[in-house]
């Protein structure tokens, strides 16, 4: 069997995989993309994608409570949970056919297999045999597994996205990104919903806002337990019954979900056979270039040990293509200030640094702006949700090194700032900036004295 030569190989068809090859194919380059399942990742099939229908079909949920308590008498109803995702997969149809028209137009070369190394060059797809002097590993990244007895009677965030029907109560365990998105969906929707964290909700955000987020989650009627972790899990599927190690038996509940963090795709690649390590994740190791240390080997995405964002693998992934056959040879991607939303119920944004981190690294030179509200819309609905926001300044110019915000409408408020912040923003820049009245987003430009300490 003769080699089928490449300029690259594209291991992964998820988002950033996708984005390496076609900017390289657009640059010219002979590219090969390979991948054993459907286009688009974890992305498009089992994460942002599908996880975002279910967070708008919650908040259309929570809208129907609103607009009663603003006066219109349809009361409200629940969801056609199966008519909403043969409408919510029709879209991923449209996003896989859009991903396959882009590799035909440019000519991407697509391997419906699973692919190992062979040669730091030299891959094994299928009965293939790929060659390339620039290989990119996009593989993405699965969800962690415990050794615990029952954990099978449990499901992960891909078990969530093949639900039917909403269960009535629901347990999930974890406290990151994952755990307290799907307890919003899934209590908005009508589940009751039993939160088992360890330590504390989104280790790595602003602590503050971290605890204000898990307050409204408990006002939600979101029931947060911080002192029992699971130690096993007993029943069926519908009457599942938990060990926990302080001694008792919570449950019966209709479904478990198990959000205890994800680790590399790595395992299949054969990467001892080109002297590339992971570490404890099956997470490979980049520099800034996505260089993995192999010449001609680069990795982005879940998959390397960085950000796990989808813009920031499409990003990366581009970024590298143009370094390798785009002519722009120090082309990378900065990560620093990157802006990222969790859609819990409210949404908790964040840019920059957390107030740990800023003071760990600026010392007493770190101060406070804060601001707390309801916003209109709630405020006239007698719904007592309040909007945060906290900035995180330095120095006597009071540039801006973190941004937070937990509150309706965060998610789409942030994008703006981020770009100030991004762009070396002051305290005295948003004053100097004229409020748009009445909206959430002017009390970001109106925060009165820093606050004390």
């Amino acid at each position: 069997m003769s080699d089928e030569a490449f300029d690259l190989i594209v291991i992964g068809g998820g988002s950033g995989g996708l984005a390496s090859a076609i900017r390289a194919a657009k640059h010219g380059a002979n590219v090969a993309l390979v991948e054993p399942r459907e286009l688009g990742g974890l992305c498009v099939n089992h994460g942002c994608v599908p996880k975002k229908a279910m967070w708008y079909a919650a908040q259309m949920a929570e809208a129907q409570y609103i607009a009663h308590d603003y006066g219109f008498t349809d009361k409200p109803g629940e969801l056609d949970w199966p008519g909403f995702i043969a409408r919510r997969q029709a879209y991923i149809e449209r996003i896989h056919g859009s991903y396959r028209q882009q590799l035909d137009k440019w000519n991407v070369t697509l391997v419906h297999a699973t692919a190992r190394f062979i040669e730091p060059h030299r891959l094994a797809a299928g009965e293939r045999i790929l060659t390339a002097p620039h290989i990119i590993i996009a593989t993405g990244s699965s969800s962690n597994r415990l050794d615990k007895p029952g954990f099978d009677l449990g499901v992960s965030s891909d078990g969530f996205f093949d639900l039917r029907a909403c269960p009535k109560r629901t347990a999930i365990v974890g406290g990151g990104y994952v755990a307290v998105e799907l307890a919003g969906v899934l209590r908005a929707l009508g589940s009751e919903v039993d939160l088992y964290v360890r330590n504390r909700l989104m280790g790595g955000f602003d602590e503050e806002m971290a605890y204000q987020l898990g307050e409204e989650m408990a006002k939600h009627g979101i029931v947060i337990n911080y002192e029992c972790q699971i130690d096993a899990v007993h029943g069926t599927p519908g009457a599942l019954v938990l060990d926990c190690d302080k001694g008792t038996k919570p449950g019966p509940y209709d479904l478990l979900i198990w959000a205890v963090g994800r680790h590399g795709n790595t395992a299949s690649l054969d990467l001892s056979a080109i002297g590339l390590g992971t570490n404890s994740d099956g997470q490979i190791e980049v520099d800034d270039f996505q260089e993995t240390g192999i010449p001609g080997v680069y990795a982005v995405g879940d998959v390397t040990q960085r950000m796990a964002l989808t813009p920031v693998a499409v990003n990366a992934g581009r970024k590298l293509a143009d370094r390798l056959f785009g002519n722009l040879p120090r082309s990378k991607l900065d990560y620093q200030n990157i802006p990222s939303v969790v859609f819990s119920h409210p949404p908790l944004g964040t840019v920059g640094m957390s107030e740990q981190e800023a003071r760990s690294a600026y010392g007493d030179e770190v101060h406070l702006y804060k601001q707390t509200f309801v916003p209109m819309q709630l405020a006239l609905a007698h719904r007592p949700m309040y909007v945060r926001f906290k900035l995180i300044c330095v120095g006597e110019e009071s540039r801006i090194v973190g941004m937070q915000m937990l509150g309706p409408g965060v998610d789409e408020i942030l994008q703006g700032f981020a770009v100030a912040v991004k762009m070396g923003a002051t305290k005295g820049d948003l004053d100097a900036t004229m409020a748009i009245h009445p909206t959430s987003a002017e009390e970001m430009v109106t925060m009165g004295d820093r606050v004390p300490g």
